[in-house]
């Protein structure tokens, strides 16, 4: 049994799925609003916005953050996807052991936002 990364640590088998597609049309949305109340929606986004919509064989739907073509590319094997049983490290959702990067902090004044220079202060005349 091949799992296939969805990010976040999500993992989908890949025998189950029968669709990965893109949210925006109207007639997915009645798919994943249907799904809502009938309880068959696994929601993996995190908060995040839904990029790729997954159709399972047992008629459940889950929304991921990740791309259509990523999950295929990963479905195709190209990508994170994991065996079974494997003691992959987990990644961010990204892909990259550790997850993902961080943004570095530039230092400043917290009530302003105001970048604060190690220069700043009396002249050096």
């Amino acid at each position: 049994m091949k799992l296939i990364n969805i990010g976040f640590g999500n993992m989908v088998s890949a025998q189950r799925l029968v669709a990965i597609i893109s949210p925006e049309p109207a007639p997915v949305k009645r798919i994943i609003q249907d799904a809502k109340e009938n309880g068959a929606l696994i929601d993996a986004t995190h908060g995040r916005r839904t990029r790729a919509v997954i159709v399972t064989d047992s008629g459940h739907i889950i929304l991921t953050h990740i791309s259509p073509e990523a999950v295929a590319k990963r479905a195709a094997g190209d990508g994170a996807a994991v065996p079974a049983g494997s003691d992959a490290k987990r990644t961010g959702g990204d892909g990259r052991p550790g997850g993902p990067r961080r943004r570095r902090r530039i230092r400043g004044c917290a009530p302003c936002g105001a970048v604060v220079s190690r220069a700043s202060g009396a002249d050096n005349d």
